[in-house]
Parts: structure tokens; sequence; C-alpha cells
């Protein structure tokens, strides 16, 4: 049996700067089957760096205080305290606390199979700024995205 206190999770954010608090949980435990992530957003902060999806993950959050919003491929979903929403491999989405928001959101991030994602496994729509395709599909490796139109690469961050 492990145990631990989120507290004591060690603080892991982005390296794109897009939240302040993310305490990784199945690492702190050692999980090797889901992922597990506390987040706690401040208005305007985000759970990741954009628009994405996981090819080799489902993904559900936990929406714990407040009101997240969610860009999904069906347009955006606000999910309020109490509420979960999941996401299939391969779904696009982006969840966030909205710029003009009231209050910090805080939840969790649940992901499987597996305790981390492959990195070539997770594809962004983000605007290409070699080939200017205005919805490239970039993969995304260690935050060095690689243009599938193009073939370009460049490194977020």
């Amino acid at each position: 049996m492990e145990r631990v206190s989120i507290d004591e999770v060690v603080n892991e954010t982005n390296p794109m700067g897009v939240h302040s608090v993310r305490r990784p949980i199945s690492a702190a435990l050692g999980f090797t089957d889901f992922a597990m992530n506390y987040f706690e957003l401040k208005p305007g902060e985000s759970v990741s760096g954009g628009y994405h999806t996981h090819h080799d993950q489902e993904e559900v959050f936990y929406v714990e205080d407040g009101t997240a919003q969610f860009d999904t491929e069906d347009g955006a979903v606000t999910v309020d305290s109490g509420e979960v929403i999941r996401f299939a491999p391969g779904k696009f989405q982006q969840e966030y606390n909205p710029e003009d928001a009231d209050e910090q959101v805080v939840g969790f991030a649940f992901g499987s199979p597996g305790a981390q994602h492959e990195w070539v496994q997770i594809e962004s729509l983000v605007h290409c700024r070699i080939c200017e395709a205005t919805s490239s599909r970039l993969r995304m490796g260690a935050f060095e995205l690689t243009c599938t139109d193009c073939e370009n690469s460049f490194v977020l961050g």
C-alpha cells in the first residue's frame, strides 16, 4: 500500500508555463497502469498547452471546485464542480479556467492505459510558423512540434 497527501506531491508545472499547480500523483506513488494528476487553475490558466489529443490514452477530468471550460470537437463544454468529463483516445480537447472567471478551478485528470503517454501519440492543432497552414496537425515530442504538412520542426517554450 502507498499513501501520500496531495500537498506532499512535488509541484511539476508544464514547461510552457500554462499553469502554476500540477501535482503528478501517479509519479509520486509509482502508478504503472493509469495516470492521475491534481491541478489548480487560476483564471486564464490551462491544464495543457493547447488543443490536443492522445492517440494512446483516454482521459477523464473531475472538477472538484470551480467551473472549467473544455474546447472539444463538438464545441465548448462547461464542467461544473462535482462533474466529470471523458475523452476517448483520438478526441481533441483543451481544458482551462476562462480569463474572466471569478474563482480558481481545482480538479483531477486521469488517463489510461499507462501512467504516462507516449509523446509521439500526442497530436496538437496549431498554426505552423513555417508553411502558415492554419490548422496543421503537429506531432508533439517533448515539446518539439513537427508539422505533418511541411515536415518542419520547432520547439515550444
